[in-house]
């Protein structure tokens, strides 16, 4: 089925909370129907909104196919979260032409529930080890038995420069024991690094992590080429100590994580889809890894609508792992697509109802909480 053409997208940034933006497009065709996408790159809108304008003009007046969107090879991060939005909205719009759900054309079975972890980095505000364990608590409470951290705020530029860095994990080690502690041993614990470390500071940090019996210790290093023999050591080490290692979460395309697959540099691979550059690209990556030992568990910090099609396409693709969700950050994430969004059930989701995505953005809720607005139109 050829999809209507393009009559508008428009392109939204609202701040749920001061410290965090979530960017949403939607796309109408000539029929009514609308789909909608998430763009989320958090502190880089600036670039987003110069790689729209850019990106998107070309796209009205043209159907609202997926497939024109997948042959598409992103130039950069920025571009990448503008196609894989466009791509979210137009296989939603795909499938509610059909009247059902994006999971069942992408071929989910029926009923199908999706594993989640609970990230709560962003609800934890207060950063003292006491304040992470209050966090983790509240995850249990809410029926997660499986949850990441990002406890090492100390490891800055500076403080390697300064060669500080074994001296400032020192703090993200207590907030990470004073979350095992808090959790017992039978909830699964991840711990994100956000590319912090050097190789010798990584090395040090899951030596010194390796107690706590973690799930798996992710980004450790920056994920540019020369450093894929750094990770692959790291990934033997890591497996040495009983834990996993992952990351990729920015990787664009299939061939993006191509040279990191080849290597064995990671345990788990976390693409995103907003960052992929398509839903199409998503489900080229789980055929890639189908047979190895490599699993996939999609990255999915931000806000509703990349939750919801993360949820559809983790539902449909064999080689998933957990899903990753943000955890009680606010309750605009709720309110922003009228609820819709069932809650998880003792660390399981089910899927939105209704065809598509399931979701629709709320316009009274995103209008309260909008800090830019920008319309693309032939």
């Amino acid at each position: 089925m050829t999809g209507a053409a393009v009559a508008s997208i428009r392109l939204e940034i609202v701040a749920p909370v001061p410290a965090t933006r979530w960017c949403f497009l939607a796309v109408t065709g000539a029929d009514g129907l609308t789909g909608t996408g998430e763009a989320t790159l958090q502190a880089a809108e600036a670039d987003v909104l110069d790689r729209a304008g850019a990106t998107l003009p070309a796209f009205l007046g043209a159907p609202a196919e997926p497939a024109a969107v997948a042959r598409l090879r992103p130039a950069d991060l920025p571009q990448a979260a503008i196609l894989s939005a466009l791509s979210q909205a137009f296989h939603d719009l795909a499938a509610r032409r059909t009247g059902h759900p994006l999971a069942r054309v992408l071929g989910a079975p029926a009923g199908a529930t999706v594993p989640l972890y609970a990230n709560i980095n962003r609800r934890t505000r207060d950063r003292s080890p006491a304040g992470f364990a209050a966090s983790a608590q509240a995850a249990r409470e809410a029926g997660f038995d499986a949850l990441k951290i990002a406890p090492f705020d100390e490891v800055t530029a500076a403080a390697r420069a300064e060669g500080r860095e074994g001296e400032a994990m020192g703090p993200g080690l207590a907030r990470a024991a004073a979350v095992r502690a808090a959790l017992g041993r039978e909830a699964a614990l991840m711990v994100d690094c956000h590319w912090r470390f050097t190789p010798q500071g990584a090395a040090r940090a899951i030596d010194a992590l390796a107690g706590l019996c973690l799930h798996w210790v992710e980004c450790p290093l920056p994920e540019d080429g020369d450093a894929i023999p750094a990770i692959a050591r790291l990934r033997r080490q890591a497996n040495g100590r009983g834990m996993r290692l992952a990351g990729l979460e920015t990787a664009v395309g299939v061939e993006g994580f191509a040279p990191f697959l080849d290597a064995g540099a990671y345990d788990v691979v976390m693409p995103d889809v907003k960052y992929i550059g398509s839903i199409d690209a998503m489900a080229a990556l789980a055929r890639r890894l189908a047979g190895t030992a490599t699993t996939l568990s999609p990255h999915n910090p931000s806000g509703p609508v990349s939750h919801a099609a993360s949820l559809h396409v983790a539902a449909a693709l064999a080689v998933v792992d957990r899903l990753e969700m943000q955890f009680d950050e606010t309750g605009v994430f709720d309110r922003l697509v009228a609820d819709a969004l069932p809650a998880p059930r003792a660390g399981r989701a089910t899927l939105p109802a209704g065809p598509g995505l399931g979701v629709a953005l709320d316009r009274g809720v995103v209008a309260a909480h909008r800090v830019l607005r920008r319309e693309f139109r032939p």
